[in-house]
């Protein structure tokens, strides 16, 4: 039995596909990362001006982040179907997760905090 489950372990490691990875948490990074930048800036400019500026400002920093996540996924979206198997790219994969995370959830914050200081 224990081993019919170390098998299983091994088989589901192996299916793992790199690029299926990054690419939904990248999906998910913006997500997160566009609600954070929404709901800290609006809150950060109710207390502050009401020009419309800073919503223009909002609207490009949203964007803004999309080439980054781009980045991150074409980084994982070029290997082939062999690579994307390789537990090799565990490291490599873990490393580009935490890097794209600390962008989605840090960035809001400290423009937020820009803004703030500037306003």
């Amino acid at each position: 039995m224990n081993e019919l489950s170390h098998q299983q372990e091994i088989t589901a490691k192996r299916s793992r596909d790199w690029r299926k990875a990054m690419s939904d948490h990248v999906a998910y990074a913006l997500l997160v990362y566009t609600a954070l930048q929404i709901f800290l800036t609006v809150k950060a400019l109710s207390q502050g001006t009401s020009s419309i500026l800073p919503y223009v400002a909002l609207i490009v920093l949203v964007a803004a982040i999309i080439p980054a996540c781009r980045w991150f996924e074409k980084r994982w979206a070029d290997l082939s179907d062999d690579q994307a198997a390789d537990m090799q790219f565990a490291g490599a994969f873990r490393r580009d997760v935490v890097g794209l995370w600390l962008l989605a959830i840090c960035l809001p914050l400290a423009l937020t905090g820009i803004f703030k200081a500037v306003l």
